[in-house]
């Protein structure tokens, strides 16, 4: 057990120190305008993308349940912690934790009926969740209504993203490992054996979808003050979809796919802008070659971890070995 023990602080302070050493450099980067602002507005974008991904794989890919509502939830956080600063002058930080545990409340209010539904049915009501919250947001006229919420302060910077993009990983990865995790994933596999091995599926359930609830409305935040301005059209269906195409993309059960998804899938199109009206095709086309020759996503259902590196590694030096 002290061995074990060891080898896992061990792990968890290299990680640590790479985390760390990751933002020193980028943060250098960005303050030399090493990377200039237009860049590094991307990366503050694609760590809100991670934590959107990571938020919708822990419902979808570990707990089986197809939301097509997850940008309603998005838009929860993002209109709460905005009035927040915007009308009640609250901290940042103290206005984030508002949005999410608002979007947390909804989440739970909403789940508690729908989650027993199965399946198309339970894909189809939250799609007209996704789209009742749109419709409540146009028509409330003391936060923008139709024209927007305009004014938000710029609070969201490179350290926030990065420092909550970890969190966020790191909270969600050590749920899944726990026993909450492993009930999660049994109600994925088969929710009939689950319950009759005494597992309350859906409670399991409803504490996936509150707390991936929960951390979509603090990107929503994070979104509303970086972009500084919030249209109700920016959540409708689509933007669940490109959640969704985030899980898929990466694999449906990982961790590490939903990090490398929504990095490429955000990068992307900014790499594609020069091909003007061409772009969104080539990136249609990218992602349907990729679901045809790895229907599982880039990394399945697998994680990175120290590990894998050193087995490659190994693996590399016994191939010289063996050529010798």
């Amino acid at each position: 057990m002290g061995g074990i023990k060891k080898g896992l602080n061990k792990k968890s302070i290299i990680t640590a120190l790479i985390l760390i050493l990751v933002y020193i450099i980028l943060y250098y980067m960005i303050k030399t305008r090493v990377i200039n602002p237009y860049k590094s507005q991307i990366l503050i974008i694609i760590g809100i993308n991670i934590i959107l991904a990571a938020s919708l794989n822990l419902i979808l890919g570990f707990t089986g349940q197809l939301t097509l509502g997850h940008a309603g939830f998005m838009s929860i956080g993002g209109y709460t912690a905005a009035m927040m600063t915007l009308k009640f002058h609250l901290p940042f930080a103290a206005a984030l934790l508002a949005g999410g545990l608002f979007a947390a409340l909804i989440s739970y209010l909403f789940g508690l009926p729908i989650l027993r539904l199965k399946g198309d049915y339970l894909a189809i009501s939250t799609l007209g969740f996704g789209e009742i919250i749109r419709v409540i947001i146009v028509n409330l006229d003391f936060i923008g209504g139709p024209r927007g919420l305009a004014g938000i302060p710029k609070k969201t910077t490179f350290t926030w993203v990065y420092v909550i993009t970890v969190l966020t990983v790191i909270i969600i990865y050590n749920l899944i490992k726990s026993t909450y995790g492993r009930a999660m994933i049994s109600v994925r596999e088969d929710e009939i054996a689950s319950e009759a091995m005494g597992i309350n599926t859906t409670k399991y359930k409803i504490i996936a979808f509150v707390i991936g609830g929960f951390f979509a409305g603090i990107a929503g935040g994070l979104y509303a003050h970086l972009i500084m301005f919030l249209d109700p059209k920016t959540f409708g269906f689509l933007k669940s979809m490109d959640i969704l195409i985030y899980v898929v993309f990466g694999g449906m059960g990982s961790i590490s796919g939903s990090i490398l998804s929504a990095s490429i899938l955000t990068y992307l199109p900014e790499v594609l802008r020069s091909f003007s009206d061409l772009r969104m095709i080539i990136y249609s086309i990218l992602i349907i070659v990729l679901m045809l020759f790895r229907p599982e996503g880039l990394m399945g259902s697998k994680e990175l971890s120290l590990n894998t590196f050193r087995k490659l590694s190994n693996t590399g030096s016994l191939k010289r070995g063996g050529k010798k």
